[in-house]
């Protein structure tokens, strides 16, 4: 087995990828996982390229790929797009692992007249919380990546594997810890506001949806919904798995992927022939709600997505259920968030410090610590965070930098400790 290997470093909006098997056969593209490299699927090549043209290709930042981050799983795949393209490859068949399989779910709806089939391994239309992704790059940017790849075997891999093979889990260990933080963290970030949910529906495509019996990170709850969501799908559950299937039970995944994509006929241009797809109807549109006294648009959907977004769900929640008949959370809500802090003129950085520093001249304590972790959720370091309180302290008084610099202190502990 040849590997062709591509690494594009002038155009960034390119991946890097190897192909295995003849260049003349369909195609199959394999996604990888947040934390690994294309060769998770190592084990899988030797028995897909009797009949298939495989190419994999490898996050940004991840097995020395250029460290380019993306903002969005949509990003992602228009990436994935522009790498097909130069290589002359139209339609193709796709199978992704969790983010890799979140690519495909973005590509079935974005680009239904290239994807022929799909498979998903460990996906969900919604990756958990928004907060646990968001949490997970405050870890990272305070910690690196040592945290994460510690994690990753019991994440990825059942206790009985993981004993049986520990040179796999040094392996897996090392994939993590040669990541680059910053695209790790801008894959979280991307993550963290996926959500298909209420798209699946329009995935018109033949769709093999595979889960690990023991998976606890996107186990067989979120491979139902996928299946009850879209309208051509199957569930394979594969037993003695976990996250990482591929890996832990490469025989099975294999079987099971080699029948999905068999009914896919192969054509002699080497482009995966499926019968046109029906085009998904159109959207009806949305009347926009307007606001009694001002006349337009009603900033509140917009203000409480984005305050949960910076604040975290749990905070917003409890802040919600302190206000009995809901009045002045509706207020803060609507021109705190959906009109000033969604403005355009500042990044969320820059509001953060702003922010930071009015509440420490206030002595508003209680507001300065959700406002400290959202600053490290806006991307503010542990030690931004303490010279923006120095520096407070010359203009709003020494004293209420000494009481914000314990209340940050506090704060950063609590939010920057690595999981047990």
């Amino acid at each position: 087995m040849c590997e062709r290997e591509r690494v594009n470093e002038k155009n960034t909006e390119t991946l890097q990828y190897g192909s295995d098997g003849p260049e003349d056969a369909p195609v199959l593209v394999l996604g990888p996982s947040l934390g690994t490299t294309r060769h998770m699927w190592d084990r899988q090549i030797p028995e897909l390229i009797k009949d298939w043209r495989v190419v994999r290709f490898d996050l940004p930042g991840h097995g020395g790929a250029p460290a380019e981050p993306f903002t969005s799983v949509a990003e992602l795949g228009d990436r994935l797009l522009a790498t097909l393209d130069t290589l002359g490859i139209q339609r193709f068949g796709y199978a992704g692992c969790s983010l890799g399989g979140a690519v495909g779910l973005d590509l079935a709806l974005r680009a239904p007249h290239r994807v022929a089939s799909l498979a998903l391994v460990a996906t969900s239309p919604r990756f958990g919380s928004a907060d646990e992704f968001r949490q997970r790059g405050v870890i990272v940017r305070a910690n690196g990546l040592e945290p994460m790849a510690r994690t990753a075997p019991e994440q990825w891999f059942t206790p009985v594997f993981a004993g049986a093979q520990p040179a796999i889990v040094d392996w897996a260990v090392q994939m993590v810890r040669t990541t680059d933080p910053a695209c790790y963290v801008a894959a979280c970030e991307a993550l963290a506001v996926f959500d298909v949910r209420e798209a699946l529906d329009r995935i018109g495509v033949p769709v093999l949806v595979l889960v690990g019996s023991e998976d606890q990170v996107t186990g067989p709850a979120e491979a139902r919904t996928l299946v009850a969501g879209i309208a051509d799908a199957r569930l394979a559950v594969v037993p003695g798995a976990s996250h990482l299937a591929p890996v832990e039970q490469p025989a099975a995944v294999t079987d099971l992927l080699v029948e999905h994509f068999a009914g896919t006929a192969p054509d002699t241009s080497g482009v995966l022939t499926v019968p046109p797809l029906p085009a998904a109807p159109a959207p009806e549109p949305v009347p926009a709600v307007e606001s009694a006294e001002a006349g337009r648009p009603d900033p509140y959907d917009k203000g409480i997505a984005l305050r949960r977004e910076v604040l975290g769900d749990a905070r917003v929640d409890q802040a919600l259920a302190g206000d009995p008949d809901g009045s002045f959370q509706d207020l803060v809500t609507r021109y705190a968030w959906g009109e000033v802090w969604d403005r355009d003129g500042l990044d969320r950085r820059t509001r953060s410090v702003v922010t930071l520093t009015a509440l420490i001249a206030g002595g508003h304590r209680e507001a300065l610590a959700d406002h400290t972790r959202a600053a490290l959720r806006n991307g503010l370091s542990a030690a931004e965070l303490r010279e923006i309180v120095v520096h407070a302290g010359v203009y709003c008084g020494f004293p209420a930098a000494e009481t914000a610099l314990g209340v940050v202190a506090r704060v950063v502990e609590e939010e920057t400790r690595p999981p047990a």
